[in-house]
């Protein structure tokens, strides 16, 4: 039986770690050739060379996102390797946990580069690939800070409602190009980055604790929940679906009250 994503090119972003991971992961087993880009060459060399021991084909490039030298080298590099590009997934970025006062304009101008701007930068020098495909797709992640605030981080929650609503103004833009786009937005997510969040606290456990105790699942979801989601996004079992966001949280925003029994 063929596989989902078979000769197939997805290229996605951040993908050396974390949800990431787990994308890149999925798409190699269901058949896709795999561009992995991040900063991070020794882990993204590594997950590259995992994915084709296993006998799927995935090619590590590295780049800076953020920057749209990088971006424009890196796509080029993609485009003479694979000649096409059918699946883009900006996943991508960074947390500074610092409250307005604490944080600089450099790190919120580093948030808003990683988090948003790259969006806007790799799909600006994708689309000329992406047209040629038969069903392109992008689908970029958010977060449920999206949709809602929290404490000590207003360059990433400005940055994550930025990108839901970049992904609704895309999806009106590309439309004539057949170009589905759509925003994936994780909850507490069992990743690095979230690690890190949890070690600023005094005494990490606790609040991963206080914050499990809003979510009714009442546990930290798996980067591989978060993959299957954006999996779907990019195939034909959504084929009518875009300009939307699919919110994966175990039920955190599911409530304005919730007191667990």
């Amino acid at each position: 039986m063929p596989k989902r994503f078979e000769n197939r090119v997805a290229v996605v972003t951040g993908g050396a770690s974390g949800i990431g991971l787990a994308i890149v992961e999925r798409f190699a087993e269901q058949g896709a050739s795999v561009a992995l880009l991040d900063r991070e060459t020794a882990a993204g060399k590594a997950v590259s060379e995992k994915i084709c021991a296993a006998g799927n084909i995935c090619e590590f490039f590295c780049a800076d996102v953020a920057s749209e030298h990088d971006v424009i080298r890196a796509l080029d590099q993609v485009a003479q390797r694979f000649h096409c590009i059918d699946h883009l997934v900006n996943n991508a970025g960074i947390v500074i946990v610092k409250g307005v006062e604490e944080c600089t304009a450099e790190e919120w101008d580093q948030v808003m580069a990683v988090n948003l701007r790259s969006v806007f930068l790799m799909v600006k020098y994708a689309l000329p690939w992406m047209r040629r495909s038969p069903q392109p797709s992008v689908v970029n992640i958010g977060s449920v800070s999206s949709f809602i605030g929290q404490q000590r981080t207003p360059a990433y929650v400005a940055s994550k409602g930025g990108v839901l609503l970049l992904s609704k103004a895309l999806a009106l833009d590309l439309a004539p190009d057949r170009i589905r786009v759509n925003c994936v937005c994780p909850g507490i997510t069992d990743t690095p980055m979230f690690r890190y969040h949890l070690n600023t606290a005094p005494d990490p456990e606790q609040m991963l604790a206080q914050r499990l105790n809003r979510v009714p699942l009442r546990r930290p979801l798996a980067p591989e929940e978060i993959a299957d989601t954006v999996l779907y996004l990019a195939g034909p079992e959504s084929s009518g679906i875009t300009g939307t966001s699919i919110v994966v949280d175990a039920g955190y925003t599911a409530a304005a009250e919730w007191s667990p029994t």
